[in-house]
């Protein structure tokens, strides 16, 4: 029995059709006629039933397909075992925490859109990588730094606390409020200094590192907290985002990376992904 009498029953079986069939195949009919017969004289059985409008399957064609379909998806499982698959193309990059789970997941599709067969492992900033995606203070003197993203701190307020009606906050209207402690975070560390200048005092709630963990529990009413203007953050009905009078509470964010290994296609790829994001 020969394999490629079986995918020509196989097609006959799909398209209904010797002539169908013989197209998908690239075949003469005559070819796929004689294909079909040779198998039904090993087997000793009627496969098609010839008719003006192409063949109906007997229940021997029913009880054959299942078994057929199995042979050919095998062959292509054998092809693609042994078929030469490109080389993977490896890129070790460093991620600050508190990054924006829509951003990171923008920068990693595109950058898997950009490079071809790209193996991407994701590590902290501190561990050894191939670029990193840093505050632009983490940056080393031996980096170049591209911008890629500016967040504006403002103060997130629950929706249906009084102080949300007001559309800027003054420093003294912090004084006693109760926040939502996120450390380690440069900013905060700036507003808590100009509160004690001002005679204001810091009043902790909760005590936390990441600010995906921050904004939900603005929205249950924990505290307020000081929070970057991100989309997803903007676009929550359960909080509003307020700028604190006098303060310019900013972080740039962006891709540092050793110009020695300009040379290199993924660093130049990845490069060109954070310029167009720029």
């Amino acid at each position: 029995m020969k394999l490629r009498s079986i995918h020509y029953f196989q097609s006959v079986y799909e398209q209904g059709s010797i002539t169908a069939a013989s197209r998908q195949c690239f075949v003469s009919q005559p070819s796929i006629t004689a294909a079909i017969s040779q198998l039904e004289q090993q087997l000793n059985v009627e496969l098609f039933v010839r008719h003006t409008g192409g063949v109906r399957p007997t229940s021997a064609a029913d009880k054959l397909y299942p078994l057929a379909r199995e042979m050919s998806e095998n062959e292509q499982a054998i092809l693609h075992l042994f078929k030469d698959s490109p080389a993977p193309v490896p890129l070790r990059l460093g991620l600050m925490r508190s990054l924006g789970a829509q951003r990171m997941s923008d920068l990693l599709t595109e950058l898997t859109q950009r490079i071809d067969n790209l193996e991407l492992t994701l590590v902290e900033p501190d561990e050894p990588s191939d670029a990193r995606v840093v505050l632009s203070q983490s940056a080393s003197s031996s980096e170049d730094f591209i911008p890629i993203w500016e967040d504006k701190y403002q103060l997130a307020i629950p929706c249906n606390w009084s102080l949300a009606s007001k559309p800027i906050i003054k420093i003294e209207d912090l004084d006693g409020l109760p926040f939502i402690n996120r450390t380690p975070c440069d900013v905060q560390d700036r507003l808590k200094h100009a509160m004690t200048k001002c005679g204001a005092q810091f009043q902790s709630r909760a005590n936390i590192r990441t600010i995906e963990y921050t904004w939900p529990m603005v929205c249950a009413g924990v505290g307020a907290a000081l929070l970057p203007d991100w989309q997803e953050i903007k676009h929550n009905k359960a909080l509003v985002l307020r700028p604190i009078e006098g303060e310019k509470l900013i972080k740039q964010i962006g891709l540092a990376y050793s110009a020695s290994r300009l040379s290199e296609p993924a660093i130049t790829a990845v490069i060109s992904v954070c310029r167009d994001k720029a």
